[in-house]
């Protein structure tokens, strides 16, 4: 199915886990079947992906109502089983140093809050742009462009808090977080064609 990979990966990022993230992509494919007539020949991908939201805050909101004191799993919010991503290096040093900063990413995106998680998600992992973005959560592009800045500063905050209490003394943590930020900043090459250009 067209953009199957796009609407489970924003649904592992809202649920934490993959269990309930196979349920929001499940129900919303068939709300995006049953309900096919409303689409208007706008991007296929936007609008699964905001049928991907809607779902996960209508079964968020139906759980919240049974349930109000959800308690923080850690285990549930965090890689492993069936979602860990298996290391790229070489040697097994630089793979147990890569699973453990991938781990520690994969923490400080799951402590961001939804607003900002959703939007970094959207364009980061998905590759969208700000106006398939704003689309999507149906917010201005001004917005959207705010969320996702505050969104690279609080999970570079986030990873270097995470890296300085996991490594002893701060250049580690620094240097993680030097390398977090080089990565998630965009370069003036790849900017993004829905901002308008400077004369």
């Amino acid at each position: 199915m067209p953009h199957m990979d796009a609407a489970y990966n924003l649904a592992r990022w809202l649920t934490g886990n993959s269990h309930d993230a196979d349920d929001v992509v499940q129900e919303a494919f068939l709300r995006a079947f049953k309900f096919f007539e409303t689409f208007r020949g706008e991007d296929a991908r936007t609008w699964i992906l905001k049928i991907v939201r809607n779902t996960f805050y209508t079964q968020w909101r139906r759980a919240r109502s049974r349930d109000e004191s959800a308690e923080f799993d850690e285990e549930q919010h965090s890689l492993g089983g069936d979602d860990q991503i298996p290391g790229a290096a070489a040697n097994p040093e630089s793979i147990v140093s890569s699973s453990q900063d991938i781990a520690l990413l994969d923490r400080a995106l799951g402590e961001l809050p939804e607003e900002f998680r959703e939007a970094l998600v959207l364009r980061e992992i998905e590759d969208l742009s700000y106006k398939e973005i704003a689309a999507t959560l149906d917010i201005p592009m001004g917005t959207v462009m705010s969320r996702i800045a505050r969104a690279r500063r609080l999970l570079v905050e986030g990873f270097t808090r995470l890296a300085g209490a996991r490594t002893p003394g701060i250049s580690a943590a620094a240097d993680a977080s030097i390398n977090l930020q080089a990565t998630l900043e965009p370069s003036t090459g790849d900017k993004d064609p829905c901002l308008p250009s400077n004369p």
